[in-house]
C-alpha cells in the first residue's frame, strides 16, 4: 500500500531523506505552493507536512477527503483549524523541540537590541551620522524580566537572562512553581508580572484567554518604562493600544518578531514607530532549527503511516 505525503510549504529539503528507503511513501514537494495549488493537491493527500505559510482552514480540510494527519514543522498550529480537523479525525502533530534554541536566542537578541537601540544606531551611522547622544540605553543586569509562558522557550530565555544577572519571574498556570524554582525563577501571578517587570517577554500559546492580553487595561497596570518583547504570536498584543502606550511613555519600547497580520499592513501603528524594533517572523529562521523541525516532522509522518505510532499529538481526541 502506498501513501501520498504532501509538503506544500518551503520545508527544509532534509526532510526528504527520512522517506528514503520507504517506497510506500510517495512524497510531493515543490517548494511553497500557492493557495490554488494547495487546494488542488489536497484531495489526494493522506499526510501533510507544513510550516506556518499554508492555512489549513475549514475550506482546505473540506477538500482533503483522504487526509489522516498533519505534521507541523514547528510549534504553533494556529494556522490549522483544529476543531474542524478533529471532527474529521485528522491527527495534528508538531515538533516542539526543534526551534527552541533559535527562538530563545532571537528573543534575547531582540531584548538586547531594544535595551541598547542597536538597529536605530546602526541606521543612523549608515546614513552618515555620528550620533552618540540619541541612543543612550539601559543595562539588563539587575533588571526584572517577566516571562509569560514558561514552556521550553520561556525556560530557555530565563536561563539566558539569569546568565545576564537579571532577576527572572514567570507566569504559567500549567507549570508547577517547583519547576521554576529549580532554575532560580520565581513563579508569580500575571498581575505581578505586570507590576514588577522592567522587561516582559511573551511565550504563551494563542488562545481565547491570551488573545490581546497586552492591551490598554493591562498596559496601564505595568511599571512605567517597561519594555515588551514578543517572538510568540502577534495576536497576544493589541497593536494599537501598545502603540499608544509607547507614544505616551508608559512603555519605553517594544521588540516584535510577530504581528497580528503577517505581513503587517502598511498602516500598522507599530511599524516605524520610534522605540520599536521589529523583525519579519525570524525567530525560528536558522539553518539549524529548520533542519531539525523538518526532519522531526517527516519522522512523525513516517512513523504514523508505517507503524501506527503517533507522537507529539496536539488533538488527541482525533485518535478516539
Amino acid at each position: 500500500m502506498t501513501y501520498q505525503v504532501l509538503i506544500p510549504d518551503a520545508v527544509h529539503p532534509s526532510a526528504l531523506a527520512v522517506f528514503e528507503g520507504a517506497p510506500e511513501l510517495q512524497v510531493t514537494f515543490q517548494g511553497q505552493m500557492s493557495r490554488a495549488d494547495l487546494l488542488a493537491a489536497l484531495p489526494e493527500a493522506e499526510a501533510l507536512i507544513i510550516r506556518s505559510a499554508s492555512k489549513i482552514d475549514a475550506e482546505a480540510l473540506a477538500s482533503a477527503g483522504k487526509l489522516k494527519m498533519i505534521a507541523r514543522a514547528g510549534v504553533g498550529v494556529d494556522n490549522v483549524d483544529i476543531p474542524a480537523a478533529t471532527a474529521r479525525r485528522i491527527v495534528i502533530m508538531n515538533t516542539p523541540d526543534g526551534n527552541t534554541i533559535s527562538t530563545a536566542e532571537h528573543t534575547f537578541g531582540l531584548m538586547l537590541a531594544l535595551a541598547r537601540h542597536i538597529p536605530q544606531a546602526h541606521a543612523s551611522l549608515a546614513s552618515g551620522k555620528w550620533d552618540r547622544k540619541s541612543f543612550n540605553g539601559v543595562e539588563l543586569r539587575g533588571k526584572t524580566l517577566g516571562v509569560v509562558g514558561f514552556g521550553r522557550i520561556g525556560r530557555a530565555v530565563a536561563r539566558r537572562a539569569l546568565a545576564f544577572d537579571m532577576q527572572v519571574i514567570a507566569f504559567d498556570p500549567y507549570i508547577p512553581a517547583e519547576a521554576a524554582a529549580a532554575l532560580g525563577v520565581e513563579m508569580v501571578a500575571l498581575e505581578d508580572i505586570y507590576r514588577r517587570s522592567d522587561f516582559i517577554t511573551l511565550h504563551a500559546l494563542l488562545t481565547d484567554e491570551t488573545k490581546e492580553m497586552i492591551r490598554a487595561e493591562t498596559l496601564i497596570r505595568m511599571k512605567k518604562g517597561v519594555r515588551i518583547v514578543d517572538a510568540a504570536r502577534g495576536a497576544l498584543i493589541n497593536e494599537a493600544d501598545l502603540a499608544e502606550a509607547i507614544k505616551s511613555g508608559q512603555v519605553a519600547g517594544a521588540a516584535l518578531d510577530v504581528f497580528s497580520q503577517e505581513p503587517p499592513q502598511a498602516d500598522n501603528p507599530l511599524i516605524g514607530l520610534p522605540g520599536v524594533v521589529h523583525t519579519p517572523h525570524l525567530a525560528a529562521s536558522t539553518d539549524d532549527a529548520q533542519i531539525v523541525v523538518a526532519v522531526d516532522a517527516a519522522k512523525l509522518v513516517r512513523d504514523a503511516l508505517l507503524s501506527g505510532v503517533f507522537n507529539n499529538v496536539v488533538n488527541p481526541a482525533a485518535l478516539n
